[in-house]
């Protein structure tokens, strides 16, 4: 690899950077992912023990399933002319200090839900957030992010959605600040006030008042609708990555799997490619664009590529905290008569959402899809969403006594949470795993285990796609707001549209039926 050469190279294999090469094939470059680990995707890889199919991040998907969608997701998707089988449903548990119940995506039903612990004072304030909210998210929703890229190009690609941006022109204002903003004025009552904290929380790993607005109302649009339903894909998480690569593979790309960039290279101000673990060097003759976190892609420039106060200020970015994993492969016999694909526990609303182990998320994905397990058995992964401190782990040596023990102490919250669902679930184990942030840094080589950066609404911008250094690029979920699926697509989108022809872009517009 000492001589070869790519018009661009990708570093990392997450769904932003495969968005990203995917998108970048079909327009005609030739590309090169060069991903560390053996296993593409990222935070969203997927991975097998024992006939059990884990998926290792997300776990909640909607906007999969058809298309024209505003999920960037499927529009790289679409792009890149790949299906992905999905399975359809609408309902997931909560177990909350109030009570254990259902709840469904759609407006209405959760004023069910409200009536038993609100009353009917809370659903009068609800029905008005919806009222409230549905022009926001109209506006939310006005300029798709497949249009947007960062040269005089975003003139006529973003300029295409000029007339609708105009009609909403009284409502972009109020999407730029913080959704407790709006929250604040309509809605009093507290378990609602409660609700909505937390799916902010889920959101962007912050509570409603450090929320951007524009997030809570793309999730309006997309959650609130009518005749919404959530996703799971056929084959897990792992299918979407398999999907991404084969789409990036059929353009004519290529990914490298357990190929470590150790440094960009960086000739006469500008980035011309990578050298490897190994000390080889692959050049790019467009552009390198980086997957990595914005703390992790620093460590890849040489001193004196950026200016010292952007790599300072970069430097400086807050994150959120980290996360803990439990992967459970389990005997399905007996289990509780109609038991959901996804809970939500919550354990003390007084403490915040964002308060250490007091929000944990379980998925039973092979309720939805078989395949996932063997025949009799069921794949559990539940999880910490964020709120795990990595300063609990900073400096432990992984093989030690000491961190087995932490292991154990710090997975006993996930043990309960799913023992309010699951009663006898610890006898029922034929696969444990436990993860932590020291795992997160490890094999995601994620900087102090985190899945991203933790900016409060009106507090800072996003640092975006671009950088002051020529031919660098960035994407994932240090470039845009929001810690899912749908931001970090939508910054690979942004960072492919950038180096692509004008023209180009607009046919990609047209094929995913965002132009008519």
């Amino acid at each position: 690899m000492s001589d070869r050469q790519t018009d661009v190279i990708v570093i990392g294999s997450g769904i932003g950077g495969l968005s990203c090469a995917a998108l970048l094939a079909r327009y005609g470059f030739e590309v090169t992912v060069c991903e560390s680990h053996s296993i593409p995707g990222g935070a969203a890889h997927a991975f097998e023990r024992n006939g059990f199919k884990f998926d290792s991040g997300p776990s909640l998907y909607s906007g999969l399933s058809y298309s024209p969608s505003a999920n960037p997701l499927r529009q790289v998707l679409d792009a890149i002319g790949e299906k992905l089988p999905c399975v359809n449903y609408d309902t997931w548990g909560c177990c909350l200090p109030e009570g254990d119940f259902d709840t469904s995506v759609g407006a209405e039903q959760f004023c069910e839900v409200l009536s038993k612990f609100g009353g009917n004072e809370a659903i009068a304030e609800w029905l008005k957030l919806q009222r409230v909210m549905e022009p926001l998210a109209s506006a939310a929703v006005a300029i798709p992010p497949a249009a947007m890229r960062l040269d005089l190009g975003a003139a006529l690609t973003v300029g295409r959605f000029a007339p609708s941006l105009v009609r909403h022109t009284p409502n972009i204002s109020k999407l730029t600040g913080s959704f407790s903003r709006i929250m604040d004025g309509v809605i009093f009552d507290p378990f609602t006030r409660n609700w909505l904290n937390l799916l902010s929380f889920l959101l962007s790993g912050l509570p409603a008042d450090g929320t951007s607005a524009a997030e809570m109302a793309f999730m309006f649009a997309d959650w609130y609708r009518p005749g919404v339903v959530l996703d799971y894909p056929v084959g897990g998480g792992g299918a979407l990555v398999d999907a991404l690569v084969q789409g990036l593979k059929r353009h004519g790309g290529e990914l490298l799997l357990g190929t470590h960039v150790e440094e960009v290279l960086v000739e006469g101000n500008r980035a011309v490619g990578v050298r490897l673990r190994g000390g080889k060097e692959m050049r790019s003759r467009r552009a390198v664009v980086s997957n990595a976190s914005v703390w992790d892609t620093l460590k890849l420039l040489p001193e004196g590529a950026v200016p010292k106060r952007f790599r300072a200020k970069r430097q400086a970015t807050p994150e959120c905290d980290s996360f803990m994993h439990l992967h459970l492969g389990i005997e399905a016999k007996g289990l509780p008569p109609n038991l959901a694909c996804h809970y939500i526990v919550v354990n003390d609303w007084e403490k915040g959402v964002t308060a250490p182990q007091n929000v944990v998320l379980v998925s039973i994905p092979s309720l939805l899809d078989p395949s996932l397990a063997p025949s009799g058995k069921h794949v559990i992964h539940v999880y910490t969403p964020g709120n795990e401190p990595y300063d609990l782990w900073q400096g432990m040596d992984r093989r030690s006594e000491e961190y087995a023990r932490q292991k154990q102490v710090r997975a006993e919250v996930m043990w309960q949470a799913l023992e309010r669902i699951i009663p006898d679930v610890r006898s029922r184990c034929d696969v444990t795993l436990v993860g932590t942030p020291l795992t997160h840094e490890r094999y995601l080589r994620r900087y102090r285990g985190s899945y991203g950066l933790a900016i409060r609404a009106g507090e800072g911008f996003f640092p975006g796609s671009g950088t002051p250094l020529p031919g660098l690029l960035c994407c994932g979920d240090s470039t845009f707001p929001g810690i899912g699926l749908p931001a970090v697509a939508a910054s690979g989108m942004i960072a492919a549209n950038t180096l692509a022809p004008v023209q180009k872009h607009l046919e990609m517009l047209k094929d995913i039926g965002c132009l008519a």
